[in-house]
């Protein structure tokens, strides 16, 4: 059973439920998403039933915009709790207080933030809304003289990404505060199967352009990347899934993991992979992956033959974040042909509308070996240049 919400589904995604055939659910806001009656449509009635007489029926869905649906439609079943395992923060730290007994972490409520007192906590740590999605609202506090201008800017982001989602995605009314997780930072879809065992299908790696950078701009994935943290993400969605007794249950996973090989989790999102069809989408140009297929038909990807097929180059995901400091009113266009001649072999190029979303858009690339600067001189841009003002 697919679950489609907004802000956004691919063609890829379409494609994919169209060729299977697949469920997918009549709510308004897939219908007023996709507009092929084709589809293997299924009343939100119908849907509510089937689930309900299969406790671990499949269910994927492109966007946290659902979980409201799953909420009010599927109270009776596992999935609303399994959901909170995952997207509230704050539970999910709590979930794994056994394996990280020394990791710290607090729950603040944002009514509080401004008589919270800092002076005892380990510096650096990380600030993040509870519930939330993309990167927003998340800053790092390198020491105390910091706060009260994190302050500012918490407050500032809010003003500026409230109305984006809904609250089941994003959430400001709570925080977390948690110490900073040192190591590279990678991004993981996987699922797990009919039988609970968990199946990884793509791990990006989200490259930072400095220890203060906590933006999305850029996520690689290549053989090297994959071979080198299989292992040790498999190991951590493992004890995952034993604590959690999923099946049939897809997720998207970031972590940590350090120069002694320690691997800590960031978040997990429940229900789908990369939001807005991303990491999902990037698994079938760089492997040849279909991940939503092979969760569906609980199939395991074949790294070796996988590998054996394709060259080892890097494909990149690149999120085109507004971080002009241009302000959207203020900006007539985005020239997306500049843009992609400054790429060796663009793949896909999705454009957002200026001002429905603080984003221009997504590129997928793909980078030779010694081609690396490309990615580097995008993830440091501030993106002025392909930007047209009023």
């Amino acid at each position: 059973m697919i679950l489609i919400g907004k802000p956004y589904v691919s063609d890829f995604l379409i494609k994919t439920i169209k060729k299977n055939k697949f469920q997918i659910v009549a709510t308004a806001e897939a219908k007023e998403l996709i507009s092929d009656e084709s589809l293997n449509w299924v009343s939100e009635a119908a849907a509510k039933k089937i689930i309900k007489s299969e406790p671990n029926h499949l269910i994927y869905s492109n966007s946290e915009n659902t979980i409201s649906w799953v909420e009010a439609n599927l109270s009776e079943t596992k999935r609303p709790e399994q959901i909170k395992h995952f997207k509230n923060k704050i539970a999910f730290r709590e979930l794994l207080k056994d394996v990280y007994p020394n990791y710290f972490f607090k729950g603040v409520k944002y009514e509080d933030l401004d008589t919270f007192s800092v002076n005892n906590l380990k510096f650096p740590f990380i600030i993040k809304p509870a519930i939330g999605f993309f990167s927003l609202g998340v800053h790092k506090v390198d020491e105390p003289a910091e706060w009260n201008d994190v302050l500012t800017k918490i407050k500032t982001d809010i003003e500026h990404i409230k109305g984006f989602y809904p609250t089941e995605v994003l959430n400001t009314n709570n925080f977390i505060i948690e110490e900073c997780i040192e190591g590279e930072e990678y991004a993981i879809d996987c699922y797990y199967n009919n039988k609970g065992e968990a199946v990884i299908l793509n791990c990006m790696h989200h490259v930072f352009s400095s220890g203060k950078d906590v933006s999305d701009r850029v996520y690689s994935t290549s053989k090297e990347i994959i071979t080198s943290t299989l292992k040790p993400v498999q190991n951590l969605v493992n004890i995952i899934g034993e604590k959690t007794g999923l099946k049939n249950f897809p997720i998207h996973i970031e972590v940590r993991i350090d120069s002694n090989g320690t691997i800590i989790p960031i978040e997990v999102n429940p229900m789908r992979f990369g939001g807005w069809c991303t990491t999902g989408d990037v698994a079938n140009y760089a492997f040849g992956i279909n991940s939503y297929e092979y969760f569906i038909y609980n199939k395991k990807p074949n790294w070796n033959a996988i590998f054996k097929q394709k060259e080892d180059k890097k494909c990149s995901l690149i999120l085109l974040d507004n971080n002009s400091g241009i302000e959207q009113n203020d900006i007539a266009s985005f020239d997306y042909d500049k843009l992609l001649a400054d790429f060796e072999n663009p793949l896909l190029l999705r454009k957002i509308t200026i001002g429905e979303y603080p984003i221009f858009g997504f590129l997928f690339t793909e980078t030779s070996k010694g081609n690396e600067g490309e990615l580097k001189t995008i993830l440091t841009s501030n993106l002025r240049k392909y930007i047209v003002k009023k």
